[in-house]
């Protein structure tokens, strides 16, 4: 052996004696059992009965100290996926530079929907971006909704930079023999991460230094599923006889008249005579003077998908179907313009309430305005709301006597206390409280579909034999709560024509924590085993007020 390759081979063991840790020097993503990208399939498992083939499959903690931890973890490992609005979390092995992270350097890349690759190289940008130092993790969102039961590839290239400016590192995890039997489904994630990673194309001098694959749930399937069943079901024709007089059943169909009066008797408690009784507000339909005709109130049946505990039965995405547990008589308020109805009948906008709400608020702000249009509103009370089914309306016009109608109210004493409030129903209940108000949401867009079918087959509303409503313009507007549920309506009901959604907010989450009810927000973090409020209680911050949230 020659002096200079005795040379060599010194070095190159001198170098192979090196800690691995010193030639990766430098800041990269952490990609393992302890801390990595999330959301990611390395936390799903395979489920061939599903639209995604993915159920979420997320690890426990110690249920008898975190018992709500884990009553949360049981509900979302029934999912197919991930949120289509996530907050990722990117940790690192060091500090980074917040400023270097743009949609340039950081982003998602769309691999398709699982069933036809559609969207597939859509790329995303972030947006909402915090560094949390002491954790050394990075938090983000999308920057535009994602598309449901699709693989996204989360990219993260050496455009971001540490903090002392240089580029960040590859991982483990990129290198070709990294992962292979590492870790709770590690080594597959990162082959199929990887294998990902290459269908991206980059901007000059870039590369990918870290990547991590996860699959969006299904949104859409189980109310797609539901409107068919619905569509292809002949119902019976709406009845506008449910008034009671006195003397016997009467239709609820009343001339809109200066000497008209309508008393609300909402059921507020469980005992004998609990109502509260105030007016509704006749003069607010003659906003637009003289164009509401008629009130009219009907009754329909729709199917209840709900469960006892107010949660929708978990079915397979793909090969599942969703089963009623029965059927609901709902209530319905029709406000029909005068004049002459067109040959077709009325235009009808279906009009959804906000929370707290019910269909006696806010529907009657707006009713004359559509009117003055010719066009009829129609609603019905969310799950939860308008107090209880003992709940009346008192109908009074001139030395007529009163026409009593049920009221639909849909809430109920859920906590047991006696006491029906504004919304209650309308969450699940425990141990499925991270629910909240998902299929209460859910089974109000059904009843909503049900109500569009209804007036497909036919609302006769003077009981001449002939539609009142015209079924091939169904319009649908909504307010707050309403924008909410009626943007679910508008994306799996195709009866409806258009539809404008107003302040509809979201995610609810975030509704609550930066709205009116934050205290809401508080209580649920109170009502945690263990509780979450973080901060002492003052005079600035009173329970259920005390805490401060860490994004």
């Amino acid at each position: 052996m020659t002096f200079f390759s005795a040379r060599r081979l010194a070095v190159v063991l001198s170098i192979a004696c090196v800690p691995v840790a010193a030639l990766a020097d430098g800041v990269s993503v952490r990609d393992d059992d302890s801390a990595s990208p999330f959301p990611s399939n390395r936390h799903t498992v395979a489920d061939f009965g599903n639209a995604t083939f993915r159920r979420v499959n997320l690890p426990k903690p110690d249920c008898a100290v975190r018992v709500s931890d884990c009553q949360d973890i049981d509900v979302i490992n029934t999912l197919d996926g991930f949120s289509t609005q996530p907050r990722i979390t990117v940790p690192f092995t060091g500090a980074i530079d917040p400023a270097s992270v743009t949609s340039d350097t950081v982003f998602l890349y769309n691999l398709g929907d699982t069933q036809s690759l559609r969207g597939f190289g859509q790329k995303v940008g972030i947006n909402q971006i915090l560094w949390d130092p002491a954790s050394k993790t990075l938090v983000f969102e999308p920057d535009e909704l994602l598309a449901e039961r699709s693989r996204y590839v989360l990219v993260v290239t050496n455009g971001v930079r540490d903090a002392s400016g240089k580029r960040i590192k590859p991982g483990e995890a990129m290198d070709e023999r990294g992962g292979r039997s590492r870790g709770r489904h590690g080594g597959e994630h990162w082959r199929d991460a990887r294998d990902a990673a290459k269908t991206v194309r980059l901007g000059r001098g870039l590369s990918i230094v870290a990547a991590s694959l996860f699959t969006t749930q299904s949104t859409t399937g189980d109310l797609v599923k539901v409107m068919r069943q619905i569509k292809s079901s002949t119902p019976a024709p709406a009845s506008f006889v449910i008034g009671s007089n006195g003397a016997g059943a009467v239709r609820s169909v009343f001339p809109v008249t200066p000497d008209l009066g309508v008393l609300f008797n909402r059921q507020t408690s469980t005992a004998d005579g609990g109502v509260s009784p105030h007016a509704l507000p006749v003069s607010a339909l003659q906003v637009v003077p003289g164009a509401v005709g008629q009130l009219a109130y009907g009754q329909y049946s729709s199917p209840n998908y709900q469960a006892a505990g107010q949660y929708i039965p978990v079915t397979p995405t793909l090969s599942g179907r969703p089963l009623p547990q029965g059927a609901q008589n709902l209530v319905f308020q029709l406000f029909v313009p005068s004049g002459t109805k067109p040959a077709g009948g009325w235009p009808v906008a279906i009009f959804g309430h906000g929370f707290t709400d019910s269909m006696y608020g806010a529907p009657w702000t707006v009713a004359s305005v559509f009117a003055s249009r010719g066009i009829a509103t129609l609603s019905i009370n969310v799950v939860g709301h308008a107090g209880g089914s003992a709940g009346t309306l008192a109908v009074s016009q001139g030395t007529a006597a009163p026409v009593s109608v049920p009221a639909g109210g849909r809430g109920f004493d859920q906590d047991g206390n006696g006491l029906i409030d504004s919304t209650e129903g309308v969450n699940a209940a425990p141990p499925r409280t991270i629910i909240s108000s998902r299929d209460g949401l859910r089974q109000t867009v059904i009843d909503l579909m049900q109500l569009v079918r209804q007036v497909e087959v036919g609302m006769d509303v003077d009981g001449d034999g002939s539609a009142d409503l015209d079924a091939q313009r169904i319009y649908y507007a909504g307010q707050s709560f309403g924008g909410i549920y009626g943007t679910m309506l508008l994306g799996v009901e195709p009866a409806i024509k258009a539809g404008v959604p107003n302040v509809p907010g979201g995610s609810i989450t975030e509704v609550a924590r930066l709205g009116a009810f934050r205290g809401l927000t508080g209580l649920a973090l109170a009502l945690r085993t263990p509780q979450l409020l973080n901060l002492p209680p003052s005079t600035s911050l009173p329970v259920p007020f005390n805490f401060f949230e860490n994004m």
